[in-house]
C-alpha cells in the first residue's frame, strides 16, 4: 500500500514552520508537520530550520531494521510516512521536495540535473531575507539543481567535508536555514544491495551525522526555536546480482518516512 500524503506537501509545511509564505504552486503543506511546527512553537515560530537529507533511506529499511534508526527516533518527535514521487530518482525527488510541486511543473523528470527555475522554498526564503546554505557532494543533485540563487553553497568531494562544513556552519550559528545532503547509502547500496553489510555501515553513519548535528544544534541554537529533519527523497529495493536500485512505481521505491524534531529556545 502506498503512503497517502505526497512528497510534495513537505515544502509548504517547512514554510508555514518558519512562518514565510510557500512558494508559487506549491502543494498544500503537509497537515502533520504544521501542527506539529504549532505545538512546538505556540504563538512563535521557527527561526531555524536544519534539513538532513539522506539519499534513498526507504520506509522499509526503516521498519526491518528499527535499530538503525533508533538514535533518530529518539532525536525527534513526529514521523511522516509520504509517497515520492515518479521516476523515483535523485534529482526529480529533491526537485519536488523543495519546490512543492510535481516533476511536471518543476520539469525535472529523468536523471538529469538542470538548475531548477520554478519557484522553490530557498526563493521563498531569500525573499524574505534568510540566510540559507546548502552544503552537498560535488555533482550531487543538491549540488546542482538548486543553483543561481543569491544563498551560500559549501560543495565538497567527500561526505566528510560535507559533513565537517555542516558542523562548522552550526557552531557559526550564521545562517537561518541549513540543508545537508549526504549520498553515501545510496551510493554504495547500488554495489552491494540496500541490506549489504556496507550499505547498512553507510546508513548507520547517516543516523551518527544526524545526531551529531542534532546535539550541536542544542548547543548552539539553544537561543533559536529550531525545526529539524531527517527527509529522504526516495527509498531503494534489491534487484539481481545483489545490487540495489531504484526508480520505479513500487512501494519499495516510493514510500518513505521522514523523521521531524523541534527545540523551543530558551
Amino acid at each position: 500500500m502506498y503512503n497517502k500524503n505526497s512528497l510534495d506537501t513537505v515544502c509548504g509545511a517547512l514554510c508555514y514552520a518558519l512562518g514565510i509564505e510557500a512558494p508559487n504552486s506549491a502543494a498544500p503543506g503537509n497537515e502533520d508537520m504544521k501542527a506539529f511546527a504549532d505545538n512546538a512553537f505556540g504563538s512563535q515560530k521557527a527561526d531555524r530550520m536544519f534539513i538532513y537529507n539522506p539519499d534513498a533511506v526507504a520506509q522499509w529499511i526503516c521498519d526491518k531494521y528499527p535499530e538503525y534508526i533508533k538514535d533518530i527516533s529518539e532525536l525527534t518527535q513526529l514521523q511522516v510516512p509520504l509517497k515520492s514521487v515518479m521516476p523515483s530518482v535523485t534529482p526529480v525527488c529533491f526537485g519536488t521536495f523543495y519546490t512543492g510541486v510535481q516533476p511536471e511543473i518543476h520539469g525535472i523528470r529523468r536523471y538529469e540535473k538542470p538548475v531548477i527555475k520554478t519557484d522553490s522554498f530557498f526563493d521563498a526564503l531569500i525573499r524574505q531575507g534568510k540566510k540559507v546554505a546548502i552544503v552537498a557532494e560535488t555533482k550531487s543533485s543538491m549540488s546542482m539543481i538548486y543553483l543561481e540563487r543569491e544563498m551560500d553553497y559549501f560543495i565538497y568531494d567527500t561526505i566528510a567535508e560535507v559533513n565537517a562544513k555542516a558542523m562548522e556552519l552550526i557552531a557559526e550559528n550564521r545562517h537561518d536555514v541549513i540543508c545537508v545532503y549526504n549520498g553515501n547509502y545510496d551510493s554504495i547500496m547500488h554495489k552491494v544491495g540496500p541490506e549489504g553489510t556496507r550499505a547498512m555501515a553507510e546508513l548507520k553513519c547517516n543516523t551518527d551525522a544526524f545526531c551529531t548535528f542534532v546535539n550541536l544544534i542544542k548547543h548552539y541554537w539553544k537561543h533559536h526555536n529550531t525545526f529539524y529533519g531527517y527527509a529522504m527523497d526516495h527509498g531503494c529495493h534489491e534487484i539481481d546480482g545483489e545490487s540495489g536500485s531504484h526508480g520505479l512505481d513500487m512501494e519499495e521505491d516510493l514510500n518513505i518516512r521522514h523523521f521531524y524534531g523541534a527545540i523551543q529556545g530558551i
